[in-house]
């Protein structure tokens, strides 16, 4: 297998209360995160979407910030890096409105939008806000059927049991006029052949992956067996992962993960240690396929990001970016 193109390297912003350090960091952290991140160097920023979260085996949700608007202020405030999801719900926004929504973050970021989307998991967050959480994926069959038509030719006319639109058009377009690339994380079958259909990059999640190289690999066959079911050449999906990292003095909540979580090989173990060795990792994921790699960082603080900044040279440096 040859080398991909330039490995990019992205850096997940953090939303959630308690979660890449400690309490909740407001827009002021934040957005001071993310200008340290584009300093340094970094391709893109990622942001997650939950309404609330709780862990297995907390008595108490965690609060998050709504990832649009917080997206939507990042566009306008950041220069040159992408801005992705990772990944949104279709579950709790209707795909016709979401066209339009993301036409704009395009507008304002210039073009700089990667859409993550998913069909979502936490069930908490669906009760507790008042959305459906049945038929998941057949709602979002339909949902990624008029989003990708609204986005790509800018009309569509679909009536389904779940959305429908109605001789919709798309307008005012964004600065591309097929709008932004459209990535997807999973590794179920029925998603897969969605994904396969109407993605232009696939992402696995270091649960998947259980932060390892060995994931990928075990991975990739059946994505690529997923395409060629759909009639597509493998080779046209772009492969992309998120890799945890962490500090060795960071509160381990991946040690009070359900064993049931673990595969094989153990417990999932973050990746720490001098620069050398995380970039040493990070170059194996693109040696084995992948082009844009995101950070989760533990914890994540503007002096954590900065410390970063080695990685991302050694990486540039082997990869000729």
């Amino acid at each position: 297998m040859s080398t991909p193109r330039r490995l990019k390297l992205g850096l997940l912003l953090p939303q959630t209360e308690g979660m890449r350090g400690v309490g909740v960091r407001g827009w002021s952290e934040v957005s001071a995160m993310a200008r340290v991140a584009e300093d340094v160097g970094f391709d893109s920023l990622w942001l997650v979407d939950h309404l609330s979260y709780k862990l297995d085996g907390e008595e108490r949700a965690r609060g998050t910030w709504e990832v649009w608007s917080m997206l939507s202020a990042l566009a306008a405030t950041t220069r040159r890096v992408e801005l992705g999801t990772l990944v949104l719900a279709i579950g709790w926004r209707n795909p016709a409105l979401l066209a339009k929504m993301v036409d704009a973050v395009e507008e304002i970021s210039g073009g700089r939008l990667i859409l993550g989307l998913g069909s979502g998991y936490h069930k908490f967050e669906y009760d507790a806000f008042g959305f459906p959480f049945d038929y998941k994926v057949s709602r979002f069959e339909e949902a990624i059927r008029i989003l990708h038509g609204l986005l790509r030719t800018g009309h569509v006319d679909f009536a389904g049991r779940f959305y429908s639109a109605r001789d919709c058009e798309l307008v005012p377009r964004g600065p591309r006029p097929a709008g932004p690339p459209i990535l997807m994380g999973t590794v179920k079958p029925r998603m897969m052949a969605c994904m396969a259909k109407y993605a232009d990059l696939w992402n696995a999640y270091y649960d998947d992956t259980h932060n390892k190289v060995a994931g990928i690999r075990r991975l990739r066959p059946i994505v690529d067996e997923a395409c060629r079911k759909e009639g597509r050449d493998p080779a046209t999906l772009e492969r992309t992962v998120t890799a945890l990292i962490a500090d060795p003095k960071a509160d381990p909540w991946w040690d009070r993960l359900p064993t049931e979580n673990w595969v094989e090989d153990g417990p999932l173990k973050p990746l720490s240690g001098p620069a050398e060795t995380i970039a040493q990792a990070l170059l194996e994921y693109h040696a084995a396929g992948i082009t844009h790699l995101q950070i989760c960082l533990e914890p994540t603080t503007c002096a954590s990001i900065e410390t970063l900044a080695p990685v991302l040279g050694l990486v540039r440096e082997a990869t000729g970016g």
